[in-house]
């Protein structure tokens, strides 16, 4: 139900020695841009529609999971959703790219959820996307970058009512209005990101699951845009064998039958078993990421993490991720440590199908580590291969910054004309994905850094 702003999966860039992790103090400037050559914003746009490479037995196990529960083991009774044609507003100062954005996700929603839905000027609308300061955001919900409430048109509405019943998920017996609420202070990318989660949960399931690998139903956040799988989950959420109303068991009942109806190819693939929701697990994560930890409490839950991973057997990406959060939490104390918790995380990774984009965010990490060495080669080894799966998965952010490592890595080994070059195409992917142009003059800094630490 809402969008995790804790610490970012993304790294925040520092400055880096021998003895300290990447990413501090930039030290060393650069001569590519001024704040007033950094192009019109472009979002990245290629995406092409795969089916979901699930068998439909894990898919099935998946759905109810998703629809049936929150991420705090509390279970719904009955199924909700919207019916008849749904109509989306914008409220508030929104830039021009939300608009875009915004009927690109609804055009996904019609062509492969087949869900009736469009975007409206015309008050009321069934689902209000209302713009609102990040810190107005956090003082109502801490932590979150954006979420969605049920039956309020408004943030005025929500705060009257957000400790009554009418806000309550457990007692929805249907949907009919929902608000979103976006921070108007951040990233274009950022708001693209919240609108493809946020407008999927008031939708639909309003549980998010640690152990998808390929879902923004997960609150890793290494999916940023909406995948196959969660369209699919989407299609059999608004199936016409479905209602308004439906127990848990006349669901489950169903679910079989129409994800073989909807999804043919996953009766051929082989049935993998869940490890299962593990609240100790979810605990020492949500510990490890949550704010006013202090620094060694996150490497303690971090830690803990990866031991319960290991001791309940765990087979998909919450190992990985319990090694990436090691890594992040652990920069600022330990660079070996937070190096050997990346490494972990991209084998533990590796082992898995369909995680190169989880590789490609570890991979961003260790770049720093190999650029702060001057290792000019490892670190093109690194980052090259990534390219196109940040691209394939829409996330500018992480394109552009493995593009600014690989160009400093060719200015590193001498290759200023290319490094000039390659850092000029990052910038319009870098408008978009980091925001202002201080903030991508900051990343192209900190980046820089990096070389002269």
């Amino acid at each position: 139900m809402l969008r995790k702003l804790l610490i970012p999966l993304f790294f925040g860039l520092a400055g880096c020695t021998s003895t300290t992790v990447p990413f501090e103090a930039p030290t060393r400037g650069f001569a590519a841009t001024s704040p007033t050559q950094i192009p019109t914003i472009v979002p990245v746009t290629t995406r092409s529609v795969k089916s979901a490479q699930r068998s439909n037995a894990s898919i099935a196990q998946d759905f109810m999971q998703l629809s049936f529960a929150f991420e705090s083991g509390t279970q719904l009774n009955y199924l909700t959703r919207f019916e008849g044609p749904i109509s989306v507003r914008i409220e508030g100062n929104a830039p021009n790219t939300m608009y875009t954005d915004l009927e690109n996700v609804l055009s996904r929603f019609r062509n492969e959820a087949g869900i009736s839905i469009h975007a409206t000027s015309v008050k009321p609308a069934n689902i209000t996307i209302e713009m609102v300061p990040r810190a107005q955001i956090q003082r109502l919900v801490p932590n979150a970058a954006c979420f969605v409430a049920p039956n309020v048109r408004g943030l005025k509405e929500y705060i009257n009512q957000r400790r009554s019943d009418a806000t309550s998920w457990s007692n929805l017996r249907e949907r009919n209005v929902m608000s979103i609420f976006v921070p108007s202070d951040t990233s274009p990318q950022e708001i693209r990101d919240c609108l493809h989660e946020e407008l999927a949960q008031a939708l639909g399931p309003v549980n998010d699951l640690y152990s998808l690998t390929d879902s923004v139903f997960n609150d890793d956040n290494v999916h940023s845009a909406l995948t196959s799988f969660d369209m699919l989950v989407l299609r059999i959420y608004y199936d016409s064998e479905l209602k308004n109303g439906m127990s848990r068991a006349e669901v489950a009942n169903r679910i079989p039958q129409i994800i073989a109806r909807l999804n043919p190819a996953g009766a051929h693939i082989y049935s993998e078993q869940s490890s299962g929701i593990s609240p100790r697990w979810n605990s020492a994560i949500q510990t490890a990421l949550g704010a006013g930890t202090s620094s060694n409490d996150r490497i303690r839950a971090a830690e803990n993490a990866i031991a319960l991973a290991k001791n309940l057997n765990f087979e998909d990406v919450r190992v990985g991720f319990s090694y990436f959060v090691l890594g992040r939490v652990s920069m600022s104390s330990s660079a070996s440590v937070s190096k050997n918790a990346f490494m972990a995380a991209d084998r533990a990774y590796a082992s898995l199908p369909n995680t190169d984009l989880h590789r490609a965010l570890v991979a961003s990490q260790l770049a720093a580590f190999t650029l702060a060495d001057g290792d000019a080669t490892g670190t093109l080894r690194l980052v090259r291969p990534f390219m196109n799966t940040a691209k394939r998965h829409e996330n500018a952010a992480l394109l552009s910054t493995l593009m600014l490592l690989e160009a400093e890595a060719l200015e590193q080994a001498g290759n200023a004309t290319d490094a000039r070059s390659v850092r000029l195409d990052s910038l319009d992917l870098a408008r978009y994905g980091f925001g202002s142009e201080k903030a991508v003059q900051a990343r192209l800094r900190e980046i820089a850094s990096l070389s002269r630490s």
